[in-house]
């Protein structure tokens, strides 16, 4: 039974960069579904990004389809997404009998994910597709950073501190992957 690594936490916490270096070090792919909705953000002129938008809508069954398919075709994957627990539990809920499930969840302070947000939005323009709080007003960030209700299934499951690095180290969350830690 192939693997599906589930790496979640709120947004501006390392998911997406921890999610694509455990593939690399487990050796198999990367789901992300904020790179779902960029790539389909390319197809679409003029679109707003807001709660609920045309392009969310469309991203969310097409994430979960793609990780149907492949653990359907027994390909372990690691699966990133700042769902929330309702979000994750109901597209999981079919996958349970395909795949052994992990979660991986990322945490930082609330100051550091607003930060990396700022700094990610100068850098990739093409984070404007994403209707997440703006992190350049503080309080509303951090409200929403310490609303976040995290992934809980009665399944293997690891904290990472993605602050400086990663605590435990990136051997240590894969041989968590692999079933040995």
């Amino acid at each position: 039974m192939p693997t599906l690594v589930v790496v979640s936490g709120p947004p501006g916490t390392g998911k997406t960069t921890l999610a694509h270096r455990l593939a690399a070090a487990v050796g198999c792919p990367a789901v992300c579904r904020d790179e779902i909705k960029e790539g389909m953000a390319h197809a679409t002129e003029d679109f707003v990004p807001g709660p609920g938008d045309a392009l969310t809508r469309r991203t969310l069954p097409t994430f979960f389809g793609v990780l149907e398919l492949l653990v359907k075709a027994g390909v372990t994957v690691v699966a990133e997404a700042a769902f929330q627990d309702h979000v994750w539990r109901a597209g999981l809920a079919p996958l349970r009998d395909l795949a052994r499930i992990r979660i991986v969840h990322c945490g930082v302070s609330a100051e550091v994910a607003r930060q990396r947000k700022l700094d990610r939005m100068a850098a990739v323009p093409l984070r404007r597709v994403h209707g997440d709080v703006r992190p350049d007003d503080a309080v509303a960030h951090a409200e929403a950073h310490g609303a976040f209700v995290r992934l809980s299934l009665d399944v293997p499951w690891i904290e990472v501190d993605t602050t400086d690095g990663y605590v435990p180290g990136l051997d240590r969350i894969a041989a968590f992957v692999d079933g040995v830690g």
